[in-house]
């Protein structure tokens, strides 16, 4: 399998938590684009927790769909134009499929808002540059919605590998295995969206796996070479690929992500092999094991969809940050290195279906 090449960069490391708000600066005024299951369930509850509900004010949400019901006394708008109805806004909260992000992300800035987008933002290169040329030239703040890099266990994760409590590690290997891709708000009886390429634009790669992929360039950041495969292996209704496998090596490491849909039941589980020992996370348990102690934290409770809404708050903490201090390219970075490794996983994939199809008789 042939692979492809790219640069060696510094690890891209996540902006502190942000100070509590000033009690005498206004709300930034937002309108969430998209009402389904990760605003209704993640984004809204978030922005009124305790910690934020002064820092925010949601307008509104912006959704033609029937049903949307985003509570709070949110008003629902059918259409984009009728944002100008709620008064001044400061910024757009992207929550729809993938498909819209980029067409989305570059109205708002045209617009003069600030804007927060669902992952991932940009799928290749190119759109990464559109959006930030679009960034720079309106002033405004774009925020990709990575808030897994707030994920208690992921968080331990980083601190024991800063700490070299296993010594330099050199192997990260990344499970994430489902039943079928998440149905959101349509319900199980449906076609989920994201198996319809329309809307998706990619299958279990770009929508979970772009969760791994900040994960690990946090860490090490761009890598040498990218090699993937992917494939469609049940017979659901999808249009995407169900499953992948990626192979991200540096010269002295190597990173491996497999996800599917297509299992029989659900894991995720991460694993890090240093010269000292290694550190494993298996759905609520985290350990390391080391020349120098054994350590079992038991986080179930933590990471609990429940506890979603906390990850999307520090992350929000930090696109307010970002738009009081004027940071104008806190995101940009982020968004082109997840779209390149995107661009450069998908490209691997189809060079090696097309060496399959030439090797079949």
């Amino acid at each position: 399998m042939r692979g492809t090449r790219g640069t060696c960069s510094r690890p891209s490391v996540p902006m502190p938590l942000s100070p509590s708000p000033n009690p005498d600066r206004p709300p930034l005024r937002g309108v969430i684009v998209g009402g389904g299951a990760v605003a209704t369930r993640g984004h809204i509850p978030a922005y009124f927790s305790a910690h934020l509900a002064r820092r925010f004010q949601i307008l509104g949400v912006v959704d033609p769909a029937p049903g949307v019901a985003p509570g709070h006394g949110i008003p629902v708008l059918d259409r984009l134009d009728r944002i100008r109805d709620l008064g001044p806004v400061d910024f757009l909260d992207v929550c729809t499929p993938t498909a819209l992000h980029l067409r989305l992300t570059l109205w708002g800035l045209e617009h003069g808002f600030h804007v927060l987008c669902e992952k991932p933002v940009a799928l290749n290169r190119n759109e990464a540059e559109q959006i930030a040329v679009a960034a720079k030239r309106a002033g405004r703040v774009v925020l990709p919605c990575h808030q897994y890099r707030y994920n208690p266990a992921w968080l331990k994760i980083r601190e024991w590998l800063k700490a070299g409590r296993i010594g330099r590690w050199h192997l990260g290997e990344f499970i994430v295995r489902r039943t079928a891709a998440d149905a959101g708000a349509g319900g199980a009886a449906d076609t989920p969206w994201r198996g319809r390429r329309e809307k998706s634009r990619g299958g279990i790669l770009l929508d979970h796996g772009t969760h791994l992929i900040y994960l690990v360039l946090d860490l090490a950041g761009l890598p040498q070479e990218t090699r993937c495969w992917t494939g469609r292996l049940r017979r659901e209704p999808y249009e995407v690929e169900d499953t992948a496998h990626v192979l991200l090596r540096y010269p002295d490491r190597a990173v491996t992500f497999f996800l599917t849909w297509a299992d029989q039941t659900r894991a995720t589980s991460i694993r890090f092999t240093g010269e000292r020992g290694l550190i494993e996370w298996t759905e609520g348990v985290l350990c390391l094991d080391c020349d120098t102690a054994h350590e079992r934290l038991d986080l179930a409770r933590e990471l609990a969809k429940s506890a979603y809404p906390s990850w999307f708050a520090r992350l929000f903490r930090r696109f307010a940050a970002a738009i009081e201090r004027h940071e104008l390219t806190v995101g940009l970075r982020e968004i082109h290195e997840v779209g390149a490794v995107l661009e450069e996983s998908y490209a691997s994939a189809a060079r090696e279906s097309d060496v399959l199809a030439q090797a079949a008789p």
